[in-house]
């Protein structure tokens, strides 16, 4: 498909054939009468182009992995917090290399009568958080990771849709320091005050 992005293997290491050593050389002439001469190194492999499926496949794995420790993490803190895993990972279409992983998902009260739901995730890249359909805007691969929550209508999950009483876009917090993630995400997973207050000395 033109303009499509290709991805190749960069781990794959070529066969290169050890030149003969002269005690060999010395010990093959005598043996067979023949002078051997040296082969010239082996080319590289041929590079081996990955479908796109393959790379959202290797990326979701990371994704996921990624998803796994943070989730524990988050749960290790106190006993008090005991966040559910809900671990699933999204690709962008046309940059499988590029993902998306939902780790939690919870409800909390921001005020006396008023719960809000909410998933958090972690990204292999920055962006702003778009107000309409393109959630996505303005999106920086370079940058390692991004972490973010959003409050959610309904059962917080796969299914949940954006809930945007508070935001147009829905968002709560958006960072890319795994350091104030934790805190962010303890913060709103917190039973009480007197757990947010032990949150805020970290």
């Amino acid at each position: 498909m033109p303009g499509q992005m290709r991805y190749y293997e960069v781990n794959r290491q070529p066969s290169f054939a050890p030149p003969p050593s002269k005690s060999n050389a010395h010990s093959e002439f005598l043996r067979t009468g023949k002078i051997s001469r040296p082969r010239p190194p082996a080319l590289p492999d041929e590079r081996r182009y990955l479908s796109h499926e393959e790379v959202a496949e290797q990326t979701g794995r990371k994704l996921e992995a990624a998803g796994e420790t943070t989730h524990a993490r988050l749960n290790n803190f106190h006993r008090l917090i005991t966040l559910p895993k809900l671990i699933f990972h999204r690709t962008l279409d046309g940059s499988p290399h590029l993902g998306y992983c939902h780790v939690t998902a919870a409800r909390t009260f921001f005020a006396a009568d008023n719960m809000v739901s909410w998933s958090f995730y972690i990204a292999n890249f920055s962006s702003d958080i778009g107000d309409e359909e393109e959630f996505f805007s303005r999106i920086n691969p370079t940058s390692s990771r991004m972490y973010f929550a959003v409050a959610v209508e309904g059962e917080a999950g796969e299914g949940a849709k954006i809930d945007r009483r508070f935001r147009k876009n829905g968002l709560l917090f958006r960072t890319g320091d795994p350091r104030e993630a934790m805190r962010n995400v303890l913060m709103l997973g917190a039973p009480d005050a007197a757990v947010r207050d032990i949150i805020k000395k970290l």
